[in-house]
């Protein structure tokens, strides 16, 4: 992948495009999908949307009596338990998975938290670092000999436009001197992207293909450690909680870029990009604003992919796909 080809593609869709626009020609009949966060917001929608298309969605849950409940009445799908921050839960339940499905044609990285209080986890991991990136990034390495049986898998991982807060701090990845947690946000995001950029180049010769996306703005779940007041102060939703934001998506259209990273034609051969609003993603300028979309140079530049992979392979013990 080089910038030269993180350029929009003319996608027939758009930002107002819903999942059910996006599967309503797909048929994922024999397919095998596994939706982190497949229970709620966005995840759920993504979940609804791939089960309808014929696909079997396994969903790995931190809530699992939560999400079997919000999808007692859907077909084709299952619930194991899985805490992305907990990296020996995450390799638990990548065993699990590997008992019950023989290949695995998507991996649908849409869990995630956001501006959370100061946690630690693990040896002493910043917790939006750990959750976010840590936790997906343990499972593709864990389920990657399921990604190469499907001989051509997808891995789509969630990040965000927050990534333009913030690269790789590689002087202190875990906020050991001062925490911020709209900056460690943004490394977690970077982190998502650059993730697939790397899985990506080690993957493509076996058939899997990965690409990190920005979903939109969408108030979901997501917000949930987020003072009613500060989401007031941004202009995202008035007193009572309605959202007011005009730029914002319903979790329908949130879902859209990633089931059409997951589905569309217009991707074959291709991977490693970063995409939004059902389309690959221009490169943004350092000095654009967040909400103009696009990709900073950073969160895509092979160099830092390869310098986070190595480090998350260091941090968690996970098993190196390529040596």
């Amino acid at each position: 992948m080089t910038v030269n080809d993180q350029q929009p593609l003319g996608s027939p869709f758009s930002a107002a495009t819903s999942a059910t626009d996006i599967v309503a020609d797909c048929d994922l009949s024999g397919m095998t999908a596994v939706v982190t966060g497949g229970y709620s917001g966005l995840g759920l929608e993504t979940t609804l949307a791939l089960t309808a298309a014929g696909a079997r969605v396994i969903v790995p849950a931190r809530r699992p009596h939560v999400a079997r409940a919000a999808l007692q009445e859907v077909r084709g799908c299952e619930v194991i338990a899985m805490d992305l921050a907990d990296v020996a839960g995450v390799r638990s339940a990548a065993a699990h998975i590997s008992d019950i499905a023989d290949r695995i044609d998507l991996m649908m990285a849409v869990a995630g938290v956001m501006a959370t209080p100061e946690r630690r986890v693990g040896p002493g991991w910043e917790g939006q670092f750990a959750a976010n990136h840590f936790g997906h990034f343990t499972l593709a390495c864990e389920l990657y000999p399921l990604l190469e049986a499907a001989g051509g898998a997808r891995v789509i991982v969630n990040s965000s436009a927050g990534h333009a807060l913030t690269g790789i701090r590689r002087h202190d990845p875990y906020f050991r001197t001062g925490y911020d947690k709209w900056l460690a946000y943004g490394q977690s995001k970077t982190a998502n992207a650059l993730f697939a950029v790397h899985l990506d180049a080690l993957g493509r010769n076996d058939g899997v293909r990965a690409f990190a996306l920005h979903p939109g703005k969408i108030i979901t779940g997501l917000q949930r450690e987020m003072a009613l007041q500060e989401q007031i102060d941004r202009g995202w939703v008035d007193e009572h909680g309605n959202v007011i934001g005009a730029d914002f998506k319903t979790p329908s259209q949130g879902a859209a870029t990633g089931l059409w990273a997951a589905t569309s034609a217009l991707l074959d051969g291709r991977g490693g990009l970063y995409l939004e609003d059902c389309d690959i993603a221009r490169v943004s300028t350092p000095d654009q604003p967040m909400d103009d979309g696009g990709v900073r140079a950073y969160a895509i530049d092979p160099d830092e992919a390869a310098r986070l992979w190595d480090l998350s392979v260091a941090a968690t013990g996970a098993t190196p796909i390529l040596r």
